[in-house]
């Protein structure tokens, strides 16, 4: 559906990526809007999702966060409406965040779309991570600076902006062209006229994020119970120093904890976690038997990868390796001889089983494939095509 003409994901790695922000005018060629402002509000109003709306009236700047119910009284003067992981519940939105995948998926956070009025936007600010933004419909003017130390004020509570800055770009987005804005660049856009844009963020996660992080999953599953000895314990002079080989051994016992096979396996299911459980009704986690995947695979079912959905697993290599891979947080497995196949599952937007392989007999279905499918459509992450809406 969507299709990069003026950009080339190689070039722009070496000479753009966390260097300097860039413009790159038709990035797609024909672009069509995943979504209209209405299908947009639609979401707005759902207590599940991430919204909220930013106007300015007067020189006061408002901010009410969602659900949105009255939209004639939230949005008034210059207001923009903006709604988080909108990839993570519209099929053509998760289309084009995965145009990006040329960066790995644990990096890649969310799609935020927003639509604005004339004169609107949320003023001049930083981000902490990486963004691209892709024009949608109408025009944004688009001014973008240097990283720098720039003071920061709160026109409201819920907004953060910055002094005025130097732009190095100063430019004018129309449908299909794109804005690369690295962490830490100040950065400006206001709508020219009613407009859709797409910003797709990418994680940075800080090292009190990771620590955080890690500590929960230690508790939650007992791990680095490793206790702390000091056998070759002489007679202290000064009772109150803590000596450089005490520091030495208890940065040793983090180092343990870190080298070991449990911080790898925590970091991977870290990375899957998007939260897009928390958007999940009942209806995403259907309750399928073994016979009943089996008798769909005898129907030969469609199986459809679901809005959000970003496996994460293990760089390996070599033959006669299993494959673990996680999806929001939760574990699957493969063994050696399915490795390969399950790799192209993930990485595939359909699947459907190949009966051929098994001769057509229902005896002969490989039993691996109904229980790993079994799993994957329980979970909510692909979905047999009768079950999409």
């Amino acid at each position: 559906m969507y299709v990069f003409d003026k950009f080339d994901p190689t070039l722009f790695l070496d000479s753009h990526w966390q260097k300097r922000p860039a413009v790159f005018k038709g990035a797609f060629s024909q672009f069509v809007d995943p979504l209209d402002e209405n299908e947009l509000a639609g979401l707005a109003q759902d207590p599940r999702i991430d919204s909220r709306v930013v106007s300015a009236e007067n020189a006061n700047w408002h901010v009410q966060h969602g659900p949105i119910t009255d939209f004639e009284n939230a949005c008034q003067g210059s207001w923009s409406l903006l709604v988080q992981s909108v990839d993570q519940h519209v099929d053509e939105a998760d289309a084009l965040i995965r145009m990006f995948n040329f960066i790995p998926y644990w990096r890649l956070d969310d799609l935020m779309v927003s639509f604005s009025n004339a004169g609107a936007g949320v003023g001049p600010h930083l981000d902490q991570y990486d963004v691209f933004i892709i024009q949608g419909k109408g025009s944004r003017r688009w001014q973008v600076g240097e990283r720098g130390e720039y003071s920061t004020y709160h026109p409201h509570p819920d907004l953060s902006q910055i002094q005025g800055f130097y732009p190095i770009i100063d430019k004018v987005l129309h449908s299909g062209d794109m804005l690369y804005i690295p962490a830490g660049c100040p950065h400006n856009g206001v709508a020219l006229e009613d407009c859709m844009n797409y910003s797709v963020g990418f994680r940075a996660p800080t090292q009190q994020d990771l620590l955080s992080s890690l500590a929960d999953y230690s508790i939650d599953l007992g791990l680095f119970k490793k206790r702390y000895q000091d056998k070759g314990l002489t007679p202290r002079s000064d009772p109150s120093e803590l000596a450089e080989e005490e520091i030495h051994s208890f940065r040793n016992m983090l180092h343990d904890a870190i080298d070991s096979p449990d911080f790898t396996r925590w970091l991977t299911s870290h990375f899957s976690d998007t939260q897009l459980n928390q958007g999940y009704d009942e209806q995403h986690n259907p309750d399928y038997s073994l016979q009943e995947i089996l008798v769909l695979f005898q129907q030969q079912t469609v199986f459809e990868r679901q809005p959000g959905i970003r496996p994460i697993y293990l760089a390996q290599s070599g033959q006669d390796i299993s494959l673990e891979f996680f999806i929001e947080g939760q574990a699957f497995f493969a063994p050696p001889e399915h490795t390969e196949a399950v790799r192209a599952l993930l990485q595939s937007s359909s699947w459907q089983y190949d009966l051929m392989t098994d001769k057509g007999s229902a005896l002969t279905i490989n039993h691996f494939w109904v229980q790993l499918i079994s799993e994957l459509v329980n979970a909510g992450a692909w979905l047999p095509q009768e079950e999409m809406f």
